[in-house]
């Protein structure tokens, strides 16, 4: 059995747009692309090898692979060279609503029933599948609770508009928090897994005062 694992930057206002440079998506108007790099440093470099050090192909929604496959391929050298030859050499999956050319090596077009696809992917034997940006992508792996594992990178800034990890459609779903830590750059990287329905419960008194009654009659 594979695994879905999601990891992905956020603001603190759940903004995960453009992280990684100011061209990478500047649709929108969006003007703070590169929001990552100043806060980036050698001990969150270390967070992130855990991510990727156990083995893994890439789960990717189109525009995010994209990116990659402009990016990725053509780094031959440099600090980032490591994560480079791991991207080019494991397999990238793809979800598309439409039948784009993938010119990256080792790539797969899933579909076109994706949730299929992923659900025969996720039932076979091989590494885990790890889904990188892609959040249109990532609502669709939500609403069909194909999400076993989250990391989540929240950065301290505050970006205001833009796209949101999770959009107004999201599917109600509880977390469990199974490890937290911060970073002297400010970054907490917090990971959970699924933990059923959302819970709930009632702080407010057994029986309701007249004012607390007529402040209902007002939202009604």
């Amino acid at each position: 059995m594979r695994k879905i694992i999601v990891a992905t930057f956020v603001s603190l206002d759940g903004v995960m747009q453009a992280p990684g440079g100011p061209q990478e998506d500047p649709t929108g108007g969006f003007k703070f692309g590169g929001w990552v790099a100043p806060h980036f440093d050698e001990e969150l470099g270390a967070a992130l090898d855990e991510i990727f050090g156990r083995p893994y192909d890439l789960l990717l929604g189109r525009k995010t692979y994209d990116i990659f496959a402009a990016h990725w391929p053509f780094i031959t050298d440099g600090p980032d060279k490591a994560i480079a030859d791991s991207f080019n050499s494991i397999t990238k999956y793809v979800a598309s609503r439409s039948k784009p050319e993938l010119a990256w090596q080792k790539s797969q077009l899933l579909g076109p029933d994706v949730v299929a696809a992923l659900k025969k992917l996720k039932s076979e034997d091989g590494p885990d599948l790890l889904v990188q940006g892609s959040g249109d992508f990532l609502q669709t792996l939500w609403k069909h609770g194909l999400v076993d594992e989250l990391s989540v990178l929240t950065f301290p800034v505050l970006l205001g508009k833009g796209k949101k990890l999770f959009g107004d459609g999201v599917a109600p779903a509880g977390l469990k928090l199974v490890k937290a830590r911060s970073y002297p750059s400010g970054v907490i990287v917090a990971n959970y897994e699924p933990d059923g329905a959302v819970k709930t419960g009632d702080f407010s008194l057994a029986e309701p005062t007249e004012a607390e009654l007529e402040r209902r009659r007002k939202l009604a």
